[in-house]
């Protein structure tokens, strides 16, 4: 798999990605989020190829003081193979080259096989509680 910086053609094969991995719940809209990704760090944006066909995305964020990540997707069929481990990897090294400090994401509490897929990368579990607030309602 190689990976590159998301580009503008990208869109549709990543969003139909998102789908298949059932990572887009009504709040969310995902062409939205990829135009804001857009307009803030893009190079964290990044994709995996395969054979000319996404097969892995990751949206990374830093703010200065912590790094984030979001909409890790791996193809299902392709799971298990160590993709978004390498993807994951490659986040990380661009978050460092910045002077990120520690990466965070969020996984819903339902979702046991991915706490137990970043638990595998070293993840942790934080003592905290996160709170959002919707500040835009689509």
């Amino acid at each position: 798999m190689q990976i590159r910086q998301f580009l503008e053609d990208d869109r549709i094969p990543v969003i139909n990605l998102w789908k298949e991995c059932n990572l887009i719940f009504p709040q969310n809209d995902p062409q939205r989020d990829i135009d804001r990704k857009q307009d803030n760090d893009p190079d964290l944006f990044l994709v995996g190829i395969m054979d000319n066909e996404i097969i892995a995305s990751v949206m990374g964020g830093y703010e200065g003081h912590r790094g984030w990540a979001y909409y890790l997707a791996v193809k299902p069929t392709l799971q298990t193979n160590g993709y978004g481990r390498k993807i994951m990897d490659e986040l990380e090294r661009r978050l460092l080259a910045k002077g990120c400090p520690k990466l965070n994401l969020m996984v819903r509490t339902g979702n046991v096989s991915v706490i137990e897929f970043y638990n595998s990368l070293g993840f942790l579990q934080d003592d905290v509680v996160c709170l959002g607030k919707r500040l835009i309602r689509d």
